[in-house]
Order: structure tokens, then C-alpha cells, then sequence
């Protein structure tokens, strides 16, 4: 069985049809860059030119960097434009693919479904924390398996500052920062959610899942297993594949 799944960065727009039996792409995925500004009128023609890239006609899951309830409607939007907020997406995406099934979905929820299903966290009982490094920090908060959704744990304060804007994969980037002084913020942030949550499991997705070897053993003191995302940065879209499926 596939279905299109199409994940929204803050730098890039990326889809694929999903082998929902298998867990992975069917298809090389697609990207195309985030459109600045990304109003969603703007963000919604990059999904239509994924999509179209592909000739798809069927369901497609969309995720989003932000909070999304009701599958539809999205509440906050901290690395697109601030227009996205209160506008329907469902309604927006489905319009600009021309009726097609859309399910929108939290882009680290979609990744750590995909995760607890097919990769990392599979048989993990107990608390489980998702955590996606990219221009922000997303998160995925899972309690014996159940999803607790829009968990949003990025923007959790941390000696005064947005964690995210610390410890992001883009903060890296941004204060020329190495592996190991990296890893130092993002140990700091792990214990500060260990501390609230303890989870016994942190999965470390986004981009940065596939170098882990740089950084992974230079995080000490944290009680919880740490282990990279087995899906990568595609987990996200695979995800949004399996709520599309499920109709959630």
C-alpha cells in the first residue's frame, strides 16, 4: 500500500509516495526550497509542485512545523511565516492539489510515529521523547506508545533563551558552532527534559540524525538511552503517510 507523504521544513519542502508496508520511500523523494516568505499560499504551490512531481492522485499527508489540531487547523508557526496561524490547512492544501484527500499532521509527531512504529522506538514501552534537530527542535512525546500530540518541546525556555534558538541544528550553523561545543547545548537541553519528563528513551531525528557518530558520544550524564532516528530525515514523511492512511 503508498501513500504520498509530504514533509514542511523551515529551509525545504519534501515528498515521496510510502511503501506503508515496508516504512520507506517508494520513490526518490523530492524537494523543493521553502519559498520566503512562506505565507501559505506560497508554502501550499512548493506542496502542489512536490506532489505534481509525481503525478500523484491519491490521499497525501502533509506535516507542519507547528501546532495542528483537528488535523486542519494550525495554532502556531514559529519557522514559517506568522500568516499560517488560524488558517485551515486541510482545506488550503486539499483546494491547491485539486480536491485531493489531505491529512495535516505536527511534523516531529508525524516523525516520531513513523519512529515508534518502524524504527527506533519500536517495543519501546514507558516514556519516549522525539527529538528533531533542523531550524528548530521538534518534538514527539510518546507514553507507552500513545502519541501525546503538539508536545512542543523546542520552545521550552533554557538559561534564558528559546531552547531552540540554542541548540538547533540551525544554531549551529548559525554561531559557527563545532560537534563538540554543540553537543555541550544540546546536553544541557536533554537534561533540562529529562529533568520534566524522565523519559527512558531520547531519539534524535532531524538531519542531523545522519552524523550522529560526531556528536552522540560527547552527550555524558543523561539517565535516558540516546539513539539516533532509524528513518532519518525521511521519517517525517513517512509519518505523514501513516496518518494520511489511518485518516487521522
Amino acid at each position: 500500500m503508498q501513500i504520498f507523504g509530504v514533509d514542511i521544513g523551515g529551509s525545504g519542502i519534501k515528498g515521496a509516495p510510502v511503501d506503508l508496508d515496508k516504512g520507506d520511500l517508494a520513490q526518490e523523494r523530492c524537494k523543493v526550497l521553502t519559498p520566503h516568505p512562506s505565507t501559505p499560499d506560497a508554502v501550499a504551490d512548493g506542496v502542489k509542485e512536490v506532489v505534481d512531481h509525481f503525478g500523484w492522485t491519491g490521499p497525501v499527508g502533509v506535516t507542519f512545523p507547528g501546532v495542528v489540531t483537528d488535523g486542519s487547523t494550525i495554532r502556531t508557526a514559529a519557522n514559517v511565516d506568522k500568516s499560517w496561524v488560524d488558517t485551515d490547512a486541510r482545506v488550503l492544501l486539499g483546494d491547491r492539489l485539486g480536491g485531493l484527500p489531505v491529512t495535516v499532521v505536527n511534523d516531529a509527531d508525524a516523525a516520531g510515529v513513523a519512529e515508534m512504529y518502524f524504527g527506533a522506538g519500536r517495543h519501546h514501552r514507558g516514556t519516549v521523547i522525539l527529538l528533531t534537530f533542523g531550524t528548530g527542535i521538534g518534538s514527539a512525546l510518546f507514553v507507552d506508545g500513545v502519541l501525546v500530540p503538539n508536545s512542543e518541546l523546542g520552545h521550552l525556555e533554557l538559561h534564558g533563551h528559546e531552547a531552540e534558538k540554542r541548540a538547533s541544528s540551525k544554531a549551529k550553523e548559525d554561531h559557527d558552532l563545532s560537534w563538540e561545543e554543540w553537543a555541550h547545548r544540546v546536553r544541557k537541553y536533554l537534561a533540562h527534559v529529562e529533568m520534566l519528563f524522565s523519559p527512558e528513551l531520547f531519539i534524535i531525528g532531524g538531519g542531523v540524525s545522519r552524523k550522529s557518530h560526531k556528536f552522540l558520544d560527547q552527550i555524558h550524564g543523561i539517565k535516558a538511552e540516546i539513539v539516533p532516528a532509524q528513518l532519518q530525515n525521511n521519517a517525517g514523511i513517512v509519518g505523514a503517510a501513516m496518518r494520511a492512511a489511518s485518516g487521522a
